[in-house]
């Protein structure tokens, strides 16, 4: 017995028994292997965090003091700065294996298959696959091509007399022919956050701009085919574009889409008769095509951006600056990949006039690969058709300030132009 007592005295001195730290041994094992995080534990929690602060570089996006935009042929002030995160390299991505957070609405199948993809930074919703079935379709030969059948609007399509004569009335008849427009909380749900002044650095939204959007939305043939062409450019300025033969026939059918539908009917017509464009709507659609897809310089490069690029997709100037970028949809499709970081609402000119989820007007900022755009406007919810009709109608029957009426909105389209291209053209809400 006194053996066995002197025993037990020496293992406890000595720390346990074998046993004991067989245990702690195994007990250890597995938060050693916690400790080697992941891809997704690097993404998403404080290892992340910590890689950003180590990437992050000392130069910073500048902020425009000015409540409208400041384009590359404008004057620029930069009196705030900010660190910003190493600018993103796009990768040419297969989109019918992409994941993207679209609702928060829980859906177990599609958390057990999500392909990698995880939103970072803002807190993240429930995940699924944007349905794309039919996108690669899209790149077949056009005889291979199958389209919506013509939308049937008869005398609708034909301009009044005011309508030619008031630019603002003819962009509220297209307004009025958008019948593709979505409805706020049935299509889609926004959350604005909290306002901010263009200069503050604070980000005023808790989690993202979108809450979620319906999947019938891509679904619809010219949202559809308007999503195939986003993944088709650099968005670094100066990088020259390299467009494939499949590109093109995306272009193409993307414009034979949208001329199937009233807005573009519309406008054709009202072009037409006011001696801008010829009477042939085959000729219209190669003028927009060419308006619209046409490479131009940017930045010192030839062929290294387009009015669509530049006014949908957006682009990183070398200054680390985000211009462009006024499209609702490449919005939320780089916001639900976790590419961008939505910092609240900017305060409207008019007091009392504060956005809410049914807004289709906002003026906004954002981080987009970690570069700010202090300050940015888009229409949310229109469809890719209306918004081609109605910044090719000021393009070519306005001027550089557009006052008009969208429905219940004033709005300012900003038209900028490069020669005889679009060099940005965007919404501002009229003071």
């Amino acid at each position: 017995m006194l053996e066995g007592l002197i025993k037990g005295l020496i293992d406890v001195a000595l720390g346990g028994n074998n046993n004991d730290r067989d245990r702690d041994r195994d007990d250890n094992q597995p938060r050693d292997e916690r400790s080697r995080s992941s891809w997704a534990e690097v993404v998403s929690g404080d290892q992340q965090d910590k890689e950003q602060k180590e990437e992050w570089q000392s130069e910073g996006s500048r902020f425009s003091n000015n409540k409208e935009e400041v384009e590359p042929w404008q004057d620029e002030s930069s009196n705030h700065r900010r660190p910003r995160k190493e600018q993103y390299r796009p990768q040419q991505q297969d989109y019918e294996s992409e994941t993207f957070n679209t609702s928060n609405r829980p859906n177990k199948s599609d958390e057990d298959n999500n392909d990698g993809w995880q939103t970072v930074g803002k807190p993240s919703r429930q995940t699924h696959k944007v349905p794309k079935d039919n996108w690669q379709s899209y790149k077949r030969p056009s005889d291979e091509q199958e389209y919506s059948n013509e939308v049937e609007v008869g005398a609708r399509i034909e301009p009044s007399h005011d309508e030619l004569a008031d630019l603002s009335r003819a962009c509220e008849k297209l307004w009025d022919l958008d019948l593709n427009r979505l409805v706020p909380t049935k299509d889609y749900e926004i959350d604005c956050g909290e306002g901010k002044k263009v200069y503050q650095k604070e980000d005023m939204a808790q989690g993202s701009l979108f809450t979620w959007v319906s999947d019938d939305v891509f679904r619809k043939p010219t949202y559809a085919r308007f999503l195939s062409l986003l993944d088709n450019y650099n968005p670094h300025q100066g990088s020259k574009e390299v467009v494939t033969s499949e590109e093109k026939q995306e272009q193409v059918s993307f414009i034979e889409e949208i001329s199937r539908t009233a807005p573009i009917k519309y406008l054709h017509k009202l072009l037409a008769s006011k001696g801008i464009t010829s009477g042939s709507y085959q000729d219209f659609k190669r003028i927009l095509t060419s308006l619209w897809f046409d490479l131009y310089s940017r930045g010192g490069t030839s062929g290294s951006s387009s009015a669509f690029e530049h006014v949908f997709v957006g682009e990183i100037k070398q200054t680390s600056e985000v211009s462009g970028f006024h499209n609702w949809l490449q919005f939320y499709l780089e916001e639900a990949k976790g590419r961008i970081d939505y910092q609240g609402y900017i305060f409207p000119r008019r007091r009392g006039e504060i956005p809410d989820s049914e807004t289709q007007l906002l003026t906004i900022q954002f981080e987009w690969n970690g570069v700010l755009k202090s300050v940015s406007s888009t229409l949310v919810g229109v469809s890719p058709e209306f918004e081609i009709a109605l910044y090719t109608l000021c393009f070519y029957a306005g001027e550089e300030d557009n006052h008009i009426q969208l429905g219940p909105y004033e709005v300012n389209i900003k038209c900028y132009r490069l020669g005889n291209r679009i060099g940005s053209v965007f919404p501002i809400a009229d003071s």
